[in-house]
């Protein structure tokens, strides 16, 4: 599945949502996704990635579950190669005060501006169109995980991290960062089995 928004970094993202979210007091979680691009599987993962490290945002209870469900819902789809991906009207409906977003994402610009500067392609074979099921599989499974994390402090940073670096892996066609991705969801596991055992 391609970028339909041809978005390639979190300040296009960021960008993006700002400017489409002007002119509205509250933003829905199917606002956010047609803003980044809802048929594509890169910034949906960017995007879940991104709400869950909000400042915030993110700290909101029932978020990090949604965000997972988001996830689950779009990876099988993507392993089922369907092209539409669907989610349910009663997830898109989930709205944030517009206001909770700016303030969040203006927390972000700095550690997004960072980040997007080490973006460049490289090791593509990793962000591939046959890796995209490997990755597409790595999320589902932090997904099925992400309720736990609820009860878990700082628990859903590392999905966060792991989702946002998936994202970006595959809009940015960074394999870099897909290692980075596999690295932080080895971290979730291990941080969540260290707390639950």
């Amino acid at each position: 599945m391609e970028n339909s928004n041809n978005l390639t970094s979190i300040r296009e993202v960021l960008d993006k949502i700002l400017e489409s979210s002007e002119h509205c007091d509250e933003i829905s979680i199917g606002d956010l996704l047609e803003m980044v691009g809802r048929r594509s599987f890169g910034p949906i993962l960017l995007l879940a990635g991104i709400i869950t490290l909000a400042p915030l945002v993110g700290d909101i209870p029932g978020v990090p579950t949604i965000m997972g469900i988001i996830v689950f819902l779009t990876a099988i789809q993507l392993l089922f190669n369907q092209q539409n991906l669907w989610l349910p009207n009663a997830l898109l409906k989930h709205s944030v005060k517009k206001e909770t977003i700016h303030k969040a994402i203006h927390k972000l610009e700095k550690p997004a501006a960072y980040v997007d500067r080490l973006l460049s392609p490289r090791l593509t074979y990793l962000t591939a169109n046959a890796m995209n099921y490997v990755v597409a599989v790595v999320c589902l499974l932090i997904s099925l995980t992400m309720p736990v994390m609820e009860f878990i402090p700082f628990s859903a940073n590392f999905a966060g991290a792991a989702l946002t670096a998936f994202g970006l892996s595959l809009i940015a066609k960074d394999g870099l960062l897909a290692l980075m991705g596999y690295i932080f969801t080895t971290s979730v596991v291990l941080f969540i089995a260290y707390n639950v055992i």
